[in-house]
């Protein structure tokens, strides 16, 4: 059976919004979705560079799956200032079983769009992404 998702296109502002949250941080967060109907991956909200880690997990669906991505911010042990961005797929367990399949055959070649992610989470529910989990990973 040929593999629909593995065609999936990625909308041309997904990368350009991107490379403004790398470069020149004008966002806090992305969240991404795939819109079946043109079958391609398209921005759906853009958090502001003041927006916290609560207002960006408080942007996911419950039970929709979802591509983000986080500019996480962050004080080393030596009290340097750093910050990671974060690939965060969302794939909550009261989402559509067809829906979940597409995410996961697309991610990686999505990922591959977007050049400079450090850290890939992978989250069914919240606490896989807590800001204790997104911390120890930073480090």
């Amino acid at each position: 059976m040929a593999n629909s998702a593995s065609g999936m296109a990625v909308n041309d502002e997904c990368k350009l919004k991107f490379l403004e949250l790398k470069a020149k941080r004008n966002f806090r967060f992305i969240i991404f979705k795939i819109d079946e109907k043109i079958q391609q991956v398209t921005v759906e909200k853009l958090g502001q560079p003041d927006e916290s880690y609560d207002d960006f997990t408080a942007s996911l669906p419950a039970n929709e799956c979802r591509y983000a991505v986080f500019d996480f911010d962050f004080v080393t042990d030596e009290n340097c200032q750093k910050s990671k961005i974060f690939f965060i797929s969302w794939s909550p367990d009261t989402s559509r079983v067809r829906s979940k399949m597409l995410y996961a055959s697309s991610k990686d070649r999505f990922k591959r769009e977007l050049d400079g992610i450090q850290v890939e989470l992978q989250a069914t529910d919240p606490s896989e992404m807590s800001l204790d989990i997104v911390k120890g990973r930073a480090f």
